[in-house]
């Protein structure tokens, strides 16, 4: 498995944690009255009171990968969230056997591949060198709940109607102060969310990097189901661009949450590093 594959993994993993969850489906109203015009203080204000809250978080899911070639290819994944500190994932192919696990925390990556026995055990250094770009723990934790980013300034969104939902939009969305390493390159995020006029969730979603049209990603959540007493989207599809355009569909099923979990992660002694 080359670095490219590794990095698609990694990419998957990013795309099938984002809704991991499952229920009693909610049906999503029709709206058909028109929408008042609201500001974004107060959209902000309403988006942040609807987030997916949660400590503990355990789920299982089907993935299904296309991409602009045709071809396809399905994984079986566990996914265990302890929320701001790690995010921890297993990957297997319809055998069922183990193929790799994912560790993410804030200051680290890592990685294992049991097919051809190597490991990768690094910050995101390697991950933002590879895609030209700025990816962090917060961007994949709020991807993987379906929530907007914490540690990013919203004093630039603009608000307006879009197709009978809300949109907040922002080109130039930075990573606040606090949040910044001293070896961090600030970047600025193009990010556009599109939310439910009536919960006020999230139900669509692009984010790219300022400047850069070629690496983007879009997000669509839908099938809202109630888990104690939040709704969560429970069917997304996704679109990754970056260089190709990759498909990712995903189902959800056996889901906990509020349960705290163990994330086992040992790289055994004779694995080698990935190079």
């Amino acid at each position: 498995m080359n670095k490219r594959s590794y990095i698609l993994i990694l990419q998957l993993t990013v795309i099938f944690l984002l809704l991991s969850f499952s229920a009693c489906k909610t049906k999503r109203a029709i709206i058909k009255a028109p929408l008042k015009t609201k500001g974004e203080v107060y959209l902000l204000e309403k988006m942040e009171g609807a987030e997916t809250k949660f400590d503990y978080f355990s789920a299982r899911c089907n993935i299904t990968v296309i991409t602009d070639r045709k071809s396809k290819t399905e994984f079986r994944g566990q996914v265990r969230i302890q929320k701001d500190s790690v995010i921890w994932v297993s990957l297997s192919p319809a055998l069922g056997i183990e193929a790799a696990r994912l560790l993410i925390t804030p200051d680290s990556v890592k990685f294992i591949n049991r097919f051809d026995k190597t490991f990768f055990n690094d910050d995101y250094t390697f991950i933002n060198s590879f895609f030209s770009s700025t990816i962090d723990f917060d961007i994949f934790q709020a991807l993987f709940t379906g929530n907007d980013l914490s540690w990013y300034d919203d004093d630039n969104f603009r608000a307006s109607i879009d197709a009978m939902e809300y949109k907040l939009s922002a080109t130039n969305r930075a990573k606040r102060k606090r949040y910044l390493k001293q070896k961090d390159t600030p970047n600025m995020l193009v990010q556009n969310i599109w939310l439910d006029p009536e919960s006020f969730k999230i139900v669509r979603i692009s984010l790219k990097e300022f400047g850069d049209e070629n690496k983007r990603l879009q997000a669509e959540y839908s099938n809202f189901q109630t888990i104690n007493g939040q709704m969560i989207p429970a069917s997304l599809t996704f679109e990754v661009h970056s260089g190709q355009k990759t498909i990712i569909q995903v189902q959800y099923s056996r889901i906990e949450m509020g349960v705290p979990q163990v994330f086992p992660f040992k790289i055994p002694e004779n694995f080698s590093k990935m190079k």
